[in-house]
């Protein structure tokens, strides 16, 4: 098998061989086209005890069926809550990088090995071949011959530590496997704050707190739940175009240059300027030719205007006034490398390109987000009360609120038709509950939490919300200060 045939292997589709049994109880959909090569995470559908879920396929149903019906001793146990099996299915569902990079990781060893063995092995032939067309003595001949058994003898310690880190590898995968298939129900505190470390860590790595995350991972006992090695490999490449050099950038192009190659990427091409950019700048100008007749040439068919571009800066100089030319040698360039370099490593490991935590703080924010939360008075229990959360939650819509909730202030519950709100004379609503329990405590007298007025229970003006079909109305005297919005009442602060 050739590199091409080999790499076109590698980039299908990942699949695992595992037992059938626990597979389908995994994850019905979760693989397909058992291979015992490749590994393939798709959409999650099921839980990991193979309950399906509202949107789950015949198929999988099926499945899962035809599993339950092999374990009975899973059908004699309690059922957990409704809400937390949904819980944790739509938690399963965000777990597409978990199991990603670690495939994407394995591939890429697989295809390493693949072109250590295929150098050597066509070198030992062309040994061979070369000893018998040869008119060689026998001295010579043994000699040619050793020198090859000993390359191959080499190559066999090079094959027995690609499998050891192969296996180390496959042993990853399998464990992140197990992890998402201990996640039930009743453990599901203990599988989220293990998620919450792995969240932590994800976050610590992109940010370059590399101590930081290694103390964390071994305090919490979760080296093959997490990317370190994967992210160490980024920072190599990462430090040395910090350091305006683009030698690692370039080798990693070249390990990875079938799937860039695949993905259109012009990341490369982007190194292989800079490089061309650093010759001008030094004032090699015939060096800076000569690089670009090798290596930018090949892009002219594709990228011509900026070739042009980039080589218009041999007559130009580095020290032009020109802004066309002068923005192409400014030290930024270096930076827009970095962050390119990042956006290309996140795709070809299936990573998100935002942290793990800020997307998961962003769905929370959004969900609580209200045009309230940026007024002064905000209360202090919102997060968003807070700068660092406000700037997070900038660019996200507002949280649509079909009907409008008041929560109380003393007790921090909903008020409802079961709890429902009552008004004091300033304005001021408060829970039913929290106010009857005040009032049993002060002889039927009730103190404001926030202004200090103090009132008769018999002061005291109910909301009772009446929903019409052309607008909300609510059975309280007009003098209150306040507005409708939706089936509430909302009074405003006095």
């Amino acid at each position: 098998m050739d590199q091409m045939d080999l790499d076109h292997d590698l980039d299908e589709p990942l699949t695992v061989e595992m037992d059938s049994d626990r597979s389908r109880r995994l994850f019905p959909r979760i693989f397909t086209n058992h291979s015992s090569r490749s590994l393939s995470p798709v959409l999650m559908d099921s839980l990991p005890n193979g309950t399906p879920t509202s949107t789950t396929t015949t198929s999988s149903t099926a499945t899962s069926a035809a599993t339950a019906a092999a374990i009975p001793t899973a059908a004699a146990s309690p059922a957990p809550p409704p809400s937390k099996l949904a819980h944790l299915t739509e938690s399963l569902k965000l777990e597409h990088q978990f199991l990603r990079v670690p495939f994407e990781h394995y591939k890429k060893t697989i295809r390493a090995n693949h072109r250590v063995v295929e150098k050597e092995v066509s070198a030992v032939i062309s040994g061979v071949s070369d000893a018998v067309d040869s008119d060689c003595s026998k001295d010579d001949a043994v000699n040619r011959l050793t020198s090859l058994v000993s390359r191959l003898q080499g190559l066999k310690r090079k094959l027995e530590e690609g499998s050891r880190v192969e296996n180390l590898q496959a042993q990853r995968c399998r464990t992140r496997l197990d992890h998402l298939e201990s996640a039930d129900a009743e453990n599901l505190a203990d599988w989220n704050n293990t998620r919450l470390k792995r969240i932590l860590v994800d976050y610590m790595l992109r940010m370059s707190y590399y101590d930081t995350a290694v103390k964390l991972v071994e305090s919490s006992n979760i080296m093959d739940l997490v990317d370190i090695d994967v992210f160490q490999e980024a920072k190599k490449v990462i430090d040395a175009l910090e350091n305006k050099e683009v030698a690692p950038a370039l080798a990693w192009c070249g390990d990875n240059r079938s799937r860039l190659k695949k993905s259109k990427s012009k990341f490369e091409f982007q190194l292989r300027l800079q490089e061309f950019i650093e010759l001008v700048r030094a004032g090699n100008e015939l060096r800076a030719i000569t690089y670009a007749r090798k290596y930018l040439a090949p892009w002219g068919p594709t990228d011509m205007q900026k070739l042009q571009k980039y080589t218009a800066t041999l007559a130009f100089k580095s020290t032009t006034d020109c802004a066309r030319y002068k923005v192409l040698f400014e030290p930024k360039q270096w930076d827009i490398l970095v962050d390119q370099f990042k956006q290309e490593f996140c795709k070809l490991y299936g990573m998100t390109l935002e942290p793990l935590l800020t997307i998961y703080l962003q769905a929370g924010l959004s969900a609580l987000k209200t045009p309230y939360c940026y007024e002064d008075d905000c209360t202090k229990e919102d997060p968003l009360s807070q700068d660092s959360f406000r700037k997070l939650a900038l660019p996200l819509p507002y949280s649509k609120q079909h009907h409008s909730k008041l929560v109380c202030y003393i007790t921090k519950e909903l008020m409802d038709t079961e709890n429902p709100p009552q008004v004091l004379p300033n304005g001021y609503v408060y829970s039913t509950k929290a106010l009857e329990e005040m009032s049993r405590k002060n002889n039927g007298k009730i103190t404001c939490p926030r202004t200090g007025l103090i009132c008769n229970y018999t002061d005291l003006i109910g909301l009772l919300p009446e929903r019409t079909q052309q607008s909300s109305s609510c059975t309280f005297p007009k003098p209150i200060f306040g507005s409708v919005v939706g089936d509430m009442y909302i009074c405003k602060n006095a």
